[in-house]
């Protein structure tokens, strides 16, 4: 099974639901797909699929998934690394209006290239590559130590956190 989530942003991300929809259609996947499609308005037609779900449910399905797609929001993508899963991760992009800037990108990119714990596709035309070899992809990240990554940047992220938004007391 497949699992995408987009988040909670107000913005649509039609962008890929529609292009994992097209992959599921075409046979490119032929696996089940479950969608979080949030507050996109784009209907999938060859996906189960749900506007919102609650954090349980979320985290079931990325439990069960194979492979989770997931916009490059920091919490939808942490929750697999945390389960042990190397997210496909497609970051909402100004230029498509579905955010109001490229800060996904830029983070993306920053994980991608510091922690080579996610795989990033920046282009939906690649998205069905990208999943045709993920076990391979995934696999070799796997293979080279940087499971055990996921701790650590997991780890070092919730220290950032804490300091930003942890007052100390006087």
């Amino acid at each position: 099974m497949i699992f995408v989530t987009v988040g909670t942003h107000e913005q649509s991300f039609n962008r890929l639901i529609e292009a994992v929809d097209n992959l599921c259609e075409t046979g490119v996947i032929n696996e089940p797909v479950i969608m979080q499609t949030g507050f996109s308005t784009y209907e999938p037609k060859h996906c189960e699929w749900h506007k919102l779900l609650p954090y349980d449910q979320m985290k079931e399905n990325v439990v069960k998934a194979r492979i989770v797609i997931t916009h490059g929001g920091p919490a939808s993508f942490i929750m697999p690394l945390q389960i042990g899963k190397i997210p496909i991760v497609v970051p909402r992009q100004l230029q498509f209006n579905e955010h109001v800037n490229n800060h996904q990108v830029d983070f993306t990119k920053a994980v991608a290239e510091r922690m080579s714990n996610i795989i990033p596709v920046y282009d939906v035309t690649r998205l069905g590559d990208t999943i045709q070899r993920y076990d391979e992809v995934a696999g070799a990240m796997q293979n080279n130590g940087l499971h055990a990554n996921n701790d650590q940047f997991n780890s070092a992220l919730e220290m950032v956190v804490e300091k930003m938004f942890i007052r100390e007391e006087a």
